[in-house]
């Protein structure tokens, strides 16, 4: 049952997302967003709320298509025969793999094109608001991602999580996934591919496959659309950095050309950061302490994330969504080309079509996805250990924790009770049962995809995982052996020796010999427990 201030977070949630709703549509029908001002503003308005309902479908949809397959499909093929077409195409070799990557780029793709509809222009003003709101709501973008994180994002893991089968038992999933699937096999994110080759080769950790070993056309078709998606990348980065030293975005006018460059770097790095925490946070408990090393930031990370029982993975997931939905309508205002057709001279020339294309924004979409989304994800994925060794990940955790804390996105639990109850949803285990029951009625929870780590896509944690336990172990510190613990003991006598010959009082001296007397009967410990440890009838009595 949730708290008086939970309840007091929730509401003043509500209430700034109403806010944000209410100054982004006024934005639109006074001609202040790029898409109202070039087409309508109800086909802004229109463009942007189907947009929040695919970005739904596309969130929710992850957490019952990565839930869902341990779960026998003859248990829900009668009482959601959608859903179970669904995951027989969906769970189909390493269609699952090639749904995650379609996904990631529609998220990004949304993102982009929710800001068409919504973010401002240069010195937009509504409502007759004080330029200290303005400032807040409409130059930073807080408005356009309480608006998409709250409602189109948060509120759908929220049901998704908990109702899988019935979340995705709608044609909008079965629509959203054979989109997925389309994007995927364009080859237009085939880099990744590569990009995951390289750094598990160099991490000597296999590539997971479900399916037989491609055929000579197979690697053709494959290999060729990689080296189509490095053109389409390297295409797309030469017109973005191109635009940008010419100051030809729709960046901030008063930021300058080469200051703009530097951010859009910064900017596809914190995205990168964040994307790769979530993957590396979950990689790393799973990881034994042996195979840990001893990193002191590596710890410090694990200890914050996992303090009470893990309680702060959920929010760090809450608050990682925020902030990387912001970096995503900022780099997207970074990266949208702001030519005027006929007036300014067309990027390197190209015609006026394809310019009117680039002015869309979409190039930023893919740069984004490849560079700042998916390749960290599987460098997070790779090598989770060093990952986490960064002292900089310890600090961001920090802040998007304290994001968390101030409830600005509680407004998404109400949400999702009143979507719940419009729509019928129940709790998987009402169809299925719990895990243990399915096994006592002879269908265990069995998966080709079990014990899989999914490093493309958002982690969405609702609630503990059965192996909670072991994972906290694992991230504790790791036991010293014997000769650190003599090396240490030796290095406090030393120094109590020392200390003993400052002495200027007899009661420090004392106190000092006490000390003393402790670490040497600390050593005799240790060497009795090494003996017994060397020889262990040395420590049973005899009979």
């Amino acid at each position: 049952m949730p708290s008086g201030f939970q309840y007091f977070q929730q509401a003043y949630s509500m209430c700034l997302v109403i806010f944000s709703v209410v100054i982004v549509t006024a934005l639109m029908f006074t001609d202040n967003t790029k898409l109202a001002k070039d087409a309508h503003p109800v086909a802004a308005l229109v463009i942007m709320w189907l947009g929040i309902l695919w970005m739904s479908m596309v969130e929710g949809g992850q957490c019952s298509m990565v839930g869902l397959p341990p779960i026998d499909r003859d248990l829900y093929k009668e009482s959601h025969p959608t859903t179970y077409k669904i995951c027989s195409l969906g769970h189909k070799g390493n269609n699952l793999d090639r749904y995650l990557m379609g996904r990631q780029f529609m998220v990004i793709f949304i993102n982009f094109t929710i800001n068409l509809c919504g973010a401002p222009l240069e010195g937009a003003e509504v409502l007759g608001l004080p330029e200290i709101l303005t400032d807040i709501f409409l130059g930073s973008g807080i408005a356009m991602v309480l608006t998409v994180v709250t409602i189109g994002q948060l509120t759908a893991q929220v049901n998704a999580s908990h109702c899988m089968l019935d979340y995705i038992n709608t044609h909008f999933m079965t629509f959203t996934l054979y989109v997925t699937l389309i994007i995927e096999v364009t080859g237009v994110m085939h880099s990744c591919y590569l990009i995951r080759d390289m750094f598990y080769f160099a991490a000597g950790k296999p590539v997971e496959t479900n399916e037989p070993p491609r055929n000579a056309v197979q690697n053709l078709f494959h290999w060729g659309r990689v080296v189509f998606s490095l053109g389409v990348l390297c295409f797309a980065l030469a017109v973005t950095l191109e635009a940008l030293f010419k100051g030809q975005t729709t960046m901030w006018e008063f930021i300058p050309n080469g200051v703009a460059v530097v951010l859009f770097v910064l900017l596809m790095s914190l995205v990168g950061l964040l994307e790769g925490m979530q993957i590396a946070f979950f990689a790393v408990a799973k990881i034994p302490k042996a195979d840990r090393g001893d990193h002191p930031f590596a710890r410090k990370t694990c200890e914050v994330l996992f303090k009470g029982n893990g309680r702060n993975l959920p929010g760090f997931m809450v608050g990682r969504q925020m902030t990387v939905t912001l970096c995503f309508f900022i780099i997207a205002r970074v990266t949208t080309l702001d030519i005027e057709i006929g007036v300014d001279d067309n990027i390197f020339g190209v015609s006026d079509g394809i310019q009117e294309f680039f002015n869309l924004g979409f190039l930023g979409a893919i740069i984004t996805t490849i560079l700042a989304s998916i390749a960290w994800q599987l460098v997070a994925s790779a090598f989770p250990i060093a990952f986490l060794s960064n002292p900089v990940v310890y600090i961001v955790l920090r802040i998007v924790l304290l994001i968390e804390a101030t409830g600005i996105c509680a407004g998404a639990w109400f949400l999702g009770m009143i979507h719940k109850k419009v729509a019928g949803f129940q709790l998987d285990e009402v169809y299925v049962g719990t895990a243990e029951e399915r096994a006592a009625g002879q269908k265990p929870d069995h998966s080709v995809h079990a014990g899989r780590d999914f490093t493309i896509g958002t982690n969405v944690l609702s609630k503990p995982p059965a192996n909670w336990e072991e994972a906290l172990a694992n991230l504790g510190p790791v036991p010293e052996t014997f000769s650190q613990r003599r090396e240490r003991i030796l290095k406090n006598i030393k120094e109590m020796k020392e200390l003993m010959g400052n002495a200027g009082t007899d009661a420090e001296q004392s106190a000092y010999e006490a000390g003393l007397a402790a670490e040497v009967k600390a050593l005799q410990k240790l060497n009795q427990e090494e003996s017994e440890a060397a020889d262990p009838t040395k420590g049973v009595d005899s009979v």
